[in-house]
Parts: C-alpha cells; sequence; structure tokens
C-alpha cells in the first residue's frame, strides 16, 4: 500500500500501525501530486499497489487535494483500493468517492484508527474490492434521506441491519455484531432489499453501494 498524509508523525504513525500487523507499506507521500507521481511511477513498474490510504485534506490548500487525487487515482487504476481519512463527517467527499467504481472504496474518520484493529480490517477489506464506510458518514445518509418514506416501513432491527451493511460489513460480521446467526441477518437483508426495490448482488460492496445510491438519490 501507498499512504499519502501530510503530517510526518502520522504517516510514519500509520506506516509502523500496518507494518507491524503484516501488511506491506511500500511508499509513503506528503501531498496529492506526490501521491499521484508515486502510484503513476509503480504502476509502470508493474507494481500497482493494492489499496492507497490517503487524507481528504492536503497540501498546498488543505481543502479537497487528497480527496481529488483520490477519484483521479480510481478512474485511472479501477484494480486500486482507495481509503480516505478524513477529520470530519464531509458528505460532498464521501459521495464523490463513492461515485462511479463499485470496487475498493473506503472513507473512515482519523479517529477511527485508534480502533487498530476495526482500522486494519477496514484497509484490508478495501484492498481486497469492498467497502468500509464510517459510521458515522452512513447514519447522515440515512438520516437525510429523501426515502424516508420507504425507510419508515423498516423495522428497528432492519434499519440497524441496514446500517451495518452500509458501513461494508458482511453478514456473518453483522450476525457476529448482533449476536443472531447468520439466518435471522439473511432474512433481514432480503427482506431489506424487498422494501427498497433493490435486487440482491453477490458482491458484498456491489449491495452497500447500491443501498447508499438508493438512499443518496
Amino acid at each position: 500500500m501507498v499512504i499519502a498524509e501530510d503530517s510526518v508523525l502520522l504517516r510514519e504513525g500509520l506506516t509502523r500501525l500496518l507494518t507491524d500487523r503484516g501488511l506491506d507499506v511500500v511508499a509513503g507521500v506528503g501531498d496529492a501530486e506526490a501521491l499521484v507521481k508515486t502510484i503513476t511511477e509503480l504502476d509502470a513498474e508493474g507494481a500497482l499497489p493494492d489499496v492507497v490510504v490517503a487524507d481528504v485534506r492536503m497540501p498546498p490548500t488543505h481543502t479537497d487535494e487528497g480527496v481529488r487525487a483520490a477519484v483521479r487515482l480510481r478512474k485511472a487504476h479501477p484494480g486500486l483500493g482507495v481509503l480516505v481519512l478524513s477529520q470530519y463527517v464531509e458528505e460532498r467527499y464521501a459521495t464523490e468517492l463513492l461515485a462511479g467504481s463499485s470496487r475498493g472504496v473506503g472513507y473512515l474518520l482519523k479517529d477511527r484508527v485508534a480502533e487498530v484493529r476495526e482500522f486494519v480490517d477496514a484497509v484490508v477489506r478495501v484492498a481486497e474490492g469492498g467497502t468500509a464506510l464510517d459510521p458515522e458518514v452512513v447514519a447522515q445518509l440515512l438520516g437525510r434521506s429523501r426515502k424516508q418514506d420507504v425507510l419508515a416501513g423498516l423495522t428497528p432491527r432492519e434499519r440497524e441491519v441496514l446500517g451495518l451493511m452500509a458501513e461494508g460489513r458482511t453478514n456473518s460480521a453483522i450476525a457476529k455484531q448482533l449476536v443472531v446467526s447468520d439466518g435471522a441477518v439473511e432474512k433481514h437483508v432480503s427482506n431489506i432489499f424487498l422494501k427498497l426495490g433493490l435486487s440482491p448482488s453477490d458482491g458484498d460492496h456491489r449491495r452497500v453501494l447500491a443501498v447508499l445510491t438508493y438512499l443518496n438519490s
């Protein structure tokens, strides 16, 4: 993976955290331009990384350079996973990142890094082509959905399952979180798709983005 973060302390901290858990950090950069250049060079060498972990806000303006570089890289390299980190929930950036390809995308708050196991799981999930969305991002997307009339038809448990689905969790992970059987989760998921008018997909990340696209439309 490649880490793009302008804070040297945080960049080195992420590198140490991930390498200590057996992941291979091949480069660390401090701005969006260097990120794009590094990925382009690695791709030319036939060594495109599995995932990029990038800050949303990077030099020179510290506004949206990081997320724009992430979107640009996703278009140029469809097989590259991108996980962006943000200090706050910024729905516009999350929506922009989720648009287009449905593989390998993540948006987490920086505070989530402190939950080491979950953070590492999210990095691996995105690298493998899955989805990792911060619970607070999901909550805001669900909360402002224009389809609240449809969401009102979901039971409290179904809404809970929907939120966990949107974070990128598998049925097994949801079952473990809610302390219920896999079969119970599968039933809830089927009911959710039925009530939202969505067709289930074989790809877990595809179903997540389908749900979010529906709710955000």
